[in-house]
């Protein structure tokens, strides 16, 4: 058997920082809040359509978070419809951004962090300009 897509990921965090990512990741990128089943703690999933893709949970008031992984994760990648309108979002709520393309794959990218300083990608496909 073999991995055949990306199921949700999740980000553990103080329930303040939560509710700012919750509204950064509802608010600014779109995705709804879902329905999550009880799971014994405080938490949120977040549904592009029908598929929850991140899971928002609360770290519990002693737990300890490894510090000595070799590499980060330094990005998490969306694929987005409507570059304009995001790009006006964003702007909007004066998130800064950055633009880069894939051109043999036809993508635009829009590069983000969000609230906690997680790595964002939002992957547009689209005819990207070549120089």
């Amino acid at each position: 058997m073999s991995v055949i897509g990306l199921n949700h990921y999740n980000l553990r965090t103080p329930r303040q920082l939560m509710e700012k990512l919750k509204e950064f990741y509802c608010s600014v990128l779109g995705l709804v809040q879902g329905p999550r089943p009880s799971l014994g703690s405080f938490g949120y999933w977040l549904y592009a359509g029908s598929e929850c893709v991140l899971h928002l949970s609360e770290t519990a008031p002693d737990e300890l978070r490894p510090t000595h992984t070799a590499t980060t994760l330094d990005h998490v990648a969306f694929t987005c419809t409507d570059r304009p309108e995001m790009e006006a979002r964003l702007k909007l709520n004066d998130i800064e951004f950055r633009t880069g393309a894939v051109p043999a794959l036809g993508i635009t990218q829009l590069f983000l962090q969000d609230p906690a300083g997680n790595g964002i990608e939002l992957s547009f496909k689209e005819p990207v300009n070549k120089p």
